[in-house]
C-alpha cells in the first residue's frame, strides 16, 4: 500500500541568494599593456613650444591686456596647454587626454586659421593682435605667421596623423559653443568700457557696433556662431570617418587558448 498523495502540497520556501552578482568593468590598463609614444610626445612638445612662441612674441611686441583678449591668442594658449599635457602623457604611456578637451582647443585654433585667412587677411591692413595700423613686417610678421597659419595647421596634423579616429562625439559640439559665446559678451562689454572713437575699441572689425550698428554687428555674430557650430559637426563627422593612422595594434595582457576536446 503507497500513502495517499496530499491534495495540498506547500509551497517550497525560497532558496536564500548567497551572494549577488554585481556588475563590474575591468579597466583597460588592466588588459592592454601601456605603450610610449615619443615620437608622439616630441612633435606635440614642438606643437606646445610654437604656439608659446607666437604668444610670446605677441606680448612682447604690443599691449600685454589688449594682446591677450585676442581668441587667437587665447585659443593658442590653450592649445600649448593641452599639447604640452599630451605630450607628458604619451611619453609616460597614460591615458590620452579626454576627447572633448582636445577637440575643443581643436576647434578654437581651426577657427582661429580659418577666421584670419577668410576674414581678415584680404584687408587692407592685415589683422595684427599688436593693434599696429600699418602691415606686420618683421617680427610681428613672424608672430602672425605663427599664431594664425602655422599652429592651426600643425594641430590639424597632429590630429590625422597622431590620434585614433572615433573619439569626438556630436553632443560636444554644443558644449563647445559655449566659449565662442562667452567671448562674444566679453568683447561687447570689454568695448563699453573703452571711449568711443578710441582706435582698437573692437577688436574684430566684423563685431564693430561703433561703424555698423549693434544690429549689423549682432548679426554678423550669429552668422559666424552658426559656421562655427557647423564646423564642429564638421570635424565629428570626419573623425568618424577618417582612417586609423596608429598602425601598431597594442597587445593584451593575456590571451584565450583554444578549446580542449
Amino acid at each position: 500500500m503507497t500513502a495517499p498523495i496530499p491534495r495540498d502540497i506547500p509551497d517550497l520556501p525560497a532558496i536564500p541568494r548567497t551572494h549577488a552578482l554585481l556588475l563590474s568593468s575591468v579597466p583597460a590598463s588592466a588588459v592592454v599593456a601601456p605603450v610610449r609614444r615619443p615620437l608622439a610626445a616630441v612633435l606635440r612638445l614642438l606643437l606646445a613650444g610654437t604656439a608659446a612662441a607666437g604668444v610670446t612674441l605677441a606680448l612682447l611686441l604690443g599691449s600685454p591686456v589688449r594682446v591677450l583678449s585676442h581668441f587667437a591668442i587665447q585659443s593658442n594658449i590653450l592649445l600649448a596647454l593641452v599639447t604640452l599635457l599630451s605630450a607628458r602623457r604619451a611619453w609616460t604611456a597614460r591615458r590620452p587626454l579626454p576627447a572633448a578637451l582636445t577637440g575643443a582647443a581643436l576647434l578654437y585654433v581651426t577657427i582661429t586659421g580659418l577666421v584670419y585667412h577668410l576674414l581678415l587677411a584680404d584687408a587692407a591692413v592685415p589683422f595684427s593682435v599688436t593693434g599696429t595700423s600699418t602691415a606686420p613686417t618683421g617680427w610681428l610678421l613672424v608672430a602672425d605667421y605663427l599664431i594664425h597659419t602655422v599652429t592651426p595647421a600643425a594641430a590639424a596634423l597632429d590630429w590625422l596623423l597622431l590620434t585614433p579616429p572615433g573619439r569626438l562625439r556630436l553632443h560636444r559640439a554644443a558644449t563647445w559653443m559655449l566659449y565662442p559665446v562667452a567671448y562674444l559678451a566679453f568683447s561687447l562689454a570689454r568695448a563699453q568700457l573703452i571711449t568711443p572713437g578710441t582706435r582698437g575699441r573692437y577688436l574684430y572689425p566684423f563685431l564693430d557696433a561703433e561703424a555698423h550698428g549693434y544690429k549689423h554687428a549682432l548679426a554678423n555674430a550669429l552668422l559666424l556662431g552658426l559656421s562655427i557650430y557647423a564646423l564642429a559637426v564638421l570635424l565629428v563627422a570626419l573623425d568618424h570617418v577618417r582612417p586609423n593612422p596608429i598602425s601598431h595594434r597594442a597587445k593584451t595582457g593575456f590571451r584565450l587558448g583554444p578549446p580542449v576536446g
